[in-house]
């Protein structure tokens, strides 16, 4: 691992590319570490050492000093391991001898300045390089089609191994296993290369050096100014234009206008307030308004001795149930769960809910007509 952190950072990519002096803004704040950043470079460790035992190559098991070690992370790096030993496997049917990189450090500075990365795992056959990233991630499902991040991490494994190789094909993988995601993306290296000269170069370029303009969208989520940046704010603070008139009052382009901006400015707003009380906190006096005390919940001081105390009154402190499902499958882990649980679990139907015709999910009235055909289907027998 690096101990420098790059400025434009592959895994920050569509962030800067869309919005190049974020990059530069971003460096004006302090790099706080998060759990679920911590748990992910565990995973990735684990993952690392679960596929170099599968192959027989020299590695360190890491389990002792993992904090976020549990059932669900063995699953997910023993579903890691299983897939690329498979893509292996494959390649083999095909070319004698495969290459296979894990871990592989990747430059790309020849188009972004001070470029650099990691690649998690690099497969090379007949003319075709495959790159694998896992995301431990739960909370948004990444897609590797068109995946900026991923495109960095093939431009720096070409220019490692494209005279040694002859590489033709660039395939990129995503594997997110808590999503049960698999996304792949494939390209040819012209193309890919077209891209870095006619796009990467000139935007990686403004980001470098703080210009550009400031653009946001989806990749503010992950910016360190997003609270306080005031092109997002603008965007989001659009809506007024409405004036909050009753919904009957508009017209039904503007309702749709509205609804593909209500998920942003409500992050948007979150966002403001969780900065304006960490900086109340912290001493800041924000005119108008104060800090208060919050509600809170009473709670006992000492459990064991609250339970000692009841039995010994003759009632029973204890709340029996049965753990819940994700609770049960964190137990367990994935595969016990699904092997001891399966016949046993059901989903019932969602609730209707608004998504962009972009989502997956077939619109809920033919959900509803395939359920019900389902069902008289099976009345039938």
């Amino acid at each position: 691992m690096a101990n420098k952190h790059a400025i434009l950072s592959a895994s920050s990519s569509e962030r800067w590319l869309n919005c190049p002096p974020s990059a530069r803004l971003c460096e004006t704040y302090d790099d706080k570490g998060s759990d679920y950043a911590a748990e992910g470079t565990e995973a990735h460790s684990l993952c690392e050492f679960r596929l170099k035992q599968a192959l027989g190559l020299p590695t360190e098991d890491p389990i002792e000093n993992l904090s976020w070690y549990n059932e669900e992370m063995e699953d997910c790096a023993t579903g890691y391991t299983a897939y690329i030993v498979e893509l292996l496997e494959s390649a083999t049917q095909t070319c004698s001898d495969p290459v296979i990189m894990i871990e592989q450090r990747v430059n790309f500075s020849r188009w972004v300045q001070d470029g650099f990365g990691t690649a998690d795992c690099i497969i090379i056959a007949d003319g075709v390089m495959n790159i694998v990233d896992y995301k431990h991630g739960k909370g948004v499902e990444v897609s590797a089609v068109a995946n900026p991040q991923m495109m960095l991490y093939a431009l720096g494994a070409l220019e490692i191994f494209d005279d040694i190789y002859d590489i033709n094909e660039i395939r990129m993988t995503i594997f997110q296993p808590r999503k049960s995601n698999v996304s792949v993306y494939e390209m040819t290296k012209d193309d890919l290369l077209k891209w870095a000269e006619t796009d990467l170069t000139h935007k990686a370029k403004l980001a470098y050096e703080g210009l550009g303009d400031f653009h946001c969208g989806e990749w503010c989520q992950f910016c360190k100014a997003k609270a306080e940046c005031r092109e997002r704010a603008a965007a989001n603070l659009k809506l007024a234009r409405y004036e909050f008139q009753t919904p009957a009052l508009l017209d039904e382009e503007e309702i749709s206008d509205i609804l593909g901006k209500i998920d942003a400015l409500t992050a948007w707003a979150t966002d403001v307030k969780e900065y304006a009380l960490q900086q109340a906190i912290n001493g800041k006096d924000w005119p108008g308004w104060k800090l208060v005390e919050g509600r809170s919940n009473r709670k006992y001081t000492d459990e064991a001795i609250v339970a000692a105390t009841v039995e010994g009154a003759g009632f029973d402190p204890y709340e029996h149930k049965v753990l819940g499902i994700t609770a049960m499958q964190k137990m367990l882990g994935k595969s016990r769960f699904e092997e001891l649980l399966t016949p046993y679990i059901e989903k019932p139907q969602g609730k209707p809910t608004l998504v962009p015709e972009s989502d997956k999910r077939p619109a809920y009235e033919y959900a509803q007509r395939a359920e019900k055909a389902k069902n008289d289907f099976m009345e039938e027998f």
